[in-house]
């Protein structure tokens, strides 16, 4: 995150479309397994982290790529309020 916060790239991602326009996953993995970190910054000039958590199977779950895009829907629809 803080190579993100200094508008630089992580040094491993990927973009989680299914999410929404602009989404990525930062992929972070050490000796006690992988974890995904889902986050958007084209929304104003913040980062919203819109989910974190452990992998526990190769393919990322539907549950948590479901939560994610329903925060990056509410994201938007609070950004779009006057």
């Amino acid at each position: 995150m803080r190579r993100v916060q200094r508008g630089l790239d992580p040094s491993d991602w990927k973009p989680v479309n299914p999410v929404g326009r602009g989404a990525r996953e930062i992929r972070i993995r050490d000796a006690n397994g992988a974890f995904r970190l889902i986050y958007v910054t084209h929304i104003r000039d913040a980062i919203y982290v819109l989910h974190c958590f452990q992998k526990k199977s190769e393919k990322t779950a539907f549950a948590d790529l479901s939560l994610a895009a329903r925060r990056y829907r509410d994201v938007l629809k609070k950004e779009s309020q006057p």
